[in-house]
C-alpha cells in the first residue's frame, strides 16, 4: 500500500473514531436527561416512589410550640430541645417542597411534638423568572403578616395545598387573605399586610441573604440536620429521616 493510500486510510479510520466518540457522547447526555427527567417527574408528581417505600406518619395533632423569628425563619420546638437541628430550607411556589410536605412534614411535626429535635423553618424565593417569582413572594410575604405560631403553621400548610402551577400566576392576594381565615389567622392587621405585600422586601432580602450563604446546593426543598445537608433518599423517606435524627442525637461513639 502506497503512502497516500495508507494517508487516506488513517484518516478514514480517525474520522469513524471521532464520530463513535460524538455518538457515545450524544447518548450518554440523552440518557443523563432522561433519567433527570424521570426523578423529577417522579419527585414532582408527590413524590410517589417515596411515598410507596417510606411510608408517611400520621401527624398526631399535637405541636411543639412555634416561634416566629425576625428574619421571617420559624422555629418549632419544646422548651429546652436544641440539638438534633432539623433545618428546612423550601419554597412555597416549588413543587418538590409541596411532594416534601405530602411525605415527610408529619415527621418533622412529631419529632418535635415527641422533644426529639428542634425544627427551623426557613421559607425562601429561589426563583428569579417570572411569574414563579412574583407568586412565591406573594405567598411567603402573606406568610409572614401571621404573628402566632400554630396559626402560621396551619397557614404554610395551606399555602401548600393551594400551590399553583409554575406558568401561570397565582397565590393572588384575594386568595391570600381567604386562606389565612380559613386557617384560623385572627390578626387584626393581617389582610391589609397581605394585600399591600408589606413584608415582600424583608422576603426577597431574606432569601438573597439565605441564598448568597451557600446552604443550599440542590435548591429545594433542602434538609440540613446539624449543619450537614440531609440526601434527598432520607429526606422523602420518613423512617429514614426519623432514624437519622435519633441517630443524630446519640453520641458519637454510639451511632
Amino acid at each position: 500500500m502506497g503512502k497516500a493510500a495508507r494517508d487516506v486510510s488513517a484518516r478514514e479510520r480517525i474520522k469513524a473514531e471521532r464520530e463513535k466518540e460524538r455518538k457515545q457522547q450524544r447518548h450518554r447526555r440523552l440518557l443523563t436527561l432522561l433519567v433527570a427527567g424521570v426523578v423529577a417527574v417522579a419527585v414532582v408528581a408527590g413524590g410517589w416512589w417515596y411515598v410507596q417505600s417510606g411510608r408517611s406518619e400520621l401527624a398526631t395533632g399535637q405541636l411543639a410550640p412555634i416561634t416566629i423569628q425576625s428574619d421571617g425563619s420559624v422555629v418549632m420546638a419544646r422548651p429546652g430541645v436544641q440539638k438534633p437541628l432539623i433545618e428546612v430550607y423550601e419554597d412555597f411556589q416549588c413543587p418538590a417542597c409541596k411532594a416534601f410536605e405530602q411525605v415527610s412534614s408529619p415527621t418533622l411535626k412529631n419529632l418535635a411534638a415527641e422533644g426529639q429535635a428542634k425544627v427551623v423553618y426557613h421559607p425562601i424565593t429561589i426563583f428569579s423568572d417570572e411569574p414563579t417569582r412574583g407568586n412565591s413572594l406573594r405567598a411567603a410575604s402573606a406568610a409572614r403578616c401571621v404573628p402566632d405560631g400554630k396559626q402560621w403553621m396551619a397557614y404554610h400548610d395551606r399555602l401548600f395545598a393551594g400551590q399553583p402551577s409554575e406558568t401561570t400566576p397565582g397565590f393572588k392576594v384575594d386568595d391570600l387573605v381567604k386562606w389565612g381565615e380559613e386557617a384560623g389567622v385572627t390578626a387584626p392587621g393581617f389582610a391589609s399586610c397581605v394585600t399591600t405585600q408589606k413584608n415582600a422586601k424583608a422576603q426577597a432580602d431574606y432569601s438573597k441573604k439565605v441564598l448568597d450563604s451557600g446552604v443550599i446546593t440542590q435548591g429545594t426543598p433542602t434538609l440540613r440536620l446539624d449543619g450537614k445537608e440531609v440526601d434527598n433518599n432520607v429526606a422523602f423517606s420518613p423512617p429514614a429521616l426519623r432514624q437519622a435524627v435519633l441517630d443524630a442525637a446519640k453520641p458519637a461513639g454510639n451511632r
